[in-house]
């Protein structure tokens, strides 16, 4: 197979508007009920609010998102756009997105989960549509979106299990929620194909976007033994260990190969340029309504270009198992055990998307997220 897959961070510049596959909306995943579409607005008079945890130099999460943004700017060039980078999880996330209402925005999208600080002020601006990027809440006005990162993460556990001559996999996670749940498990249920004996180590930093603490984790993990880091981090900081130290990294959000070209095995690459453009093309045309929406692999996630260390043999194994998902086969088959011992999903059952999506505990194997 090709090793054409979703643009990575150098492939992105430049580009225009996305063009890849459509989305999808799992089943359990749709609003609860239908709502009325908020009214048509003149281009010149759209005002759309980007809302970002981190800054958009972070050439990750928050620089993927930005990217999406620009798409939107080059799509409706009379639109107004609007971002705050770096909002705290405080009420000063609540008063940035009152302002973007104050600001006549049309359409807010918070690209990180804000709970209370978004709800509240979008039960006060029901004229406002407002998207939450892995949220959990809908309403008239209020819809989430997400990326289905599960898949291609289990495709780089392959690669891990192939390539981690320890079977001790490190994992740098942000806070125990279930994107670092989904993920660590993903992972090691990935790397268990090819190394059944292989284990996830977890050091949480409370961050999103830490580069010191990050690499303080991954030396502590490294030090450990661990010789395959993965991790959700925005920033390179553990991928420059793993170059240092002389063991295999795999990244998220874009391609961050330059920080450890020896050490980059891949990333878990996220575009959301054509939902970004597809909400607000809706939200001008007066047919937005809110709804959840997880955008799949091949068409909004994926993983990046195969690191130059990386084997032939690896990545052709390791894509085989992509070429199964994409084929329509999930590898989230029971039996799955938590990691004390309990049959969370028998024998019998595949995990839906929505259960991925909320997955909340560790499977056994992985140690350090904290259930």
């Amino acid at each position: 197979m090709t090793d054409a897959v979703l643009p990575s961070r150098r492939h992105l510049l430049g580009l225009g508007v996305a063009t890849g596959a459509g989305l999808i909306l799992p089943a359990g995943l749709l609003p609860a009920r239908a709502a009325t579409p908020l009214p048509a607005v003149a281009e010149k008079d759209a005002v759309i609010a980007f809302g970002h945890v981190g800054p958009v130099t972070d050439e990750g999460w928050t620089w993927s998102h930005d990217q999406g943004m620009k798409a939107v700017q080059a799509a409706f060039p009379q639109a107004k756009t609007l971002f705050v980078e770096s909002i705290p999880y405080s009420a000063d996330a609540s008063r940035t997105f009152r302002q973007f209402v104050s600001n006549g925005a049309n359409l807010v999208f918070a690209t990180s989960n804000y709970g209370d600080f978004l709800y509240d002020v979008a039960k006060r601006a029901r004229k406002v549509g407002f998207l939450e990027c892995d949220g959990r809440t809908t309403g008239d006005n209020l819809g989430w979106y997400y990326f289905a990162h599960w898949y291609p993460t289990y495709v780089l556990g392959v690669a891990a299990g192939l390539m981690s001559k320890s079977g001790k996999l490190g994992y740098i996670a942000s806070f125990p929620v279930p994107s670092c749940f989904s993920s660590t498990n993903a992972f090691l249920m990935g790397a268990r194909t090819v190394k059944p004996e292989a284990t996830v180590q977890v050091i949480t930093i409370n961050s999103w976007f830490d580069p010191q603490a990050a690499n303080q984790a991954g030396v502590a993990l490294a030090n450990n033994g661990c010789d395959f880091l993965f991790g959700i981090m925005d920033e390179a900081g553990y991928l420059q260990v793993a170059q240092q130290r002389g063991i295999k990294a795999a990244m998220w959000n874009t391609d961050m190969r330059r920080f450890g070209p020896d050490a980059y095995v891949s990333s878990i690459v996220v575009d959301s340029r054509k939902y970004y453009v597809d909400q607000v093309a809706r939200r001008i045309a007066g047919t937005w309504t809110p709804g959840t929406t997880l955008l799949p692999m091949g068409g909004g996630v994926d993983r990046d270009v195969w690191g130059q260390s990386v084997p032939e043999t690896v990545a052709r194994q390791a894509d085989a198992a992509r070429d199964r998902i994409l084929g329509g086969t999930s590898p989230f088959m029971g039996e799955i055990r938590d990691n004390k011992g309990q049959v969370r999903v028998p024998a019998s059952k595949t995990m839906t998307d929505a259960e991925l999506y909320n997955w909340d505990w560790s499977i056994e194997g992985v140690a350090g997220l904290g259930a």
